[in-house]
């Protein structure tokens, strides 16, 4: 068994979709599998090639999805390659192997196994960008930035961000990943984009939850004066808001 492997990255995965693909029309696909790294418990009998990214594969690879099977499969894609499953790169071969089979009517096809765990995790990772759209706390850095940590378990910080880029268009902003250390920046009337951020700039930007603008106890204040003690839930409370997406929500935290 030929094993491709690549970064965590959209880019990265079309980049090993392309040349795993390529060896399957030589070898056939069943003796090919795609998997992101790490690897953390390699197999002894399999062979092992690491793929790096490349542009003009990966251009090669979108236009091929849209054209051949259609925008609906390739948002798929897209969402599926955010998933933190570990096997959601061989979900998306898969998937890719029906759909230019074929064709747009993949999506349709609620009877194949494939396209039925591309359907679930793509709704996963729908699921949780919308929820981190409500769970989302900003800190105004002195009234020019506003700064949004984050930790989702899936790589949804530029859904999130596209919320806020039209709600938010003439602002400063920056949504971090703290699980992944990118940030999802957004100048002032000007296009969000997605920077990796190094170990240095990390740890600067870490700090600004330590600060606390004048809305930081309103927003406290605000969310126990609406609670109602008697009829307190904390079942339901942590159904609706689990509480590993509390961490940098500034109602669950006390003032220093």
């Amino acid at each position: 068994m030929k094993i491709f492997t690549c970064r965590d990255r959209f880019e990265d995965m079309m980049t090993c979709i392309y040349d795993a693909w390529e060896q399957a029309l030589v070898y056939g696909h069943e003796k090919i599998r795609v998997q992101r790294e790490p690897i953390y418990q390699p197999s002894m009998f399999d062979e092992y090639i690491h793929v790096s990214y490349d542009m003009e594969k990966v251009q090669k690879v979108i236009r091929s999805i849209k054209s051949e099977i259609g925008m609906d499969a390739y948002v798929h894609v897209y969402y599926a390659s955010l998933s933190d499953q570990e096997d959601a790169l061989q979900i998306i071969y898969n998937f890719l192997r029906v759909g230019f089979a074929v064709g747009d009517a993949v999506c349709r096809m609620l009877g194949n196994p494939h396209v039925i765990r591309m359907i679930e995790l793509k709704r996963k990772v729908g699921n949780e960008s919308h929820h981190f759209l409500e769970f989302a706390r900003f800190t105004s850095m002195q009234n020019e930035v506003y700064i949004c940590h984050l930790e989702p378990r899936s790589d949804v910080i530029m859904l999130v961000g596209r919320h806020f880029a039209d709600r938010m268009p003439s602002e400063h902003w920056m949504i971090i990943d703290d699980n992944r250390k990118t940030a999802c920046v957004h100048p002032k009337d000007g296009q969000m984009y997605l920077r990796y951020l190094t170990d240095e700039e990390f740890s600067t930007l870490r700090k600004t939850e330590d600060y606390e603008d004048c809305y930081t106890d309103m927003w406290r204040g605000f969310f126990r004066a609406i609670s109602i003690r008697e009829r307190e839930n904390i079942a339901c409370q942590r159904n609706m808001f689990p509480i590993w997406k509390r961490k940098h929500a500034v109602e669950f935290t006390e003032k220093p």
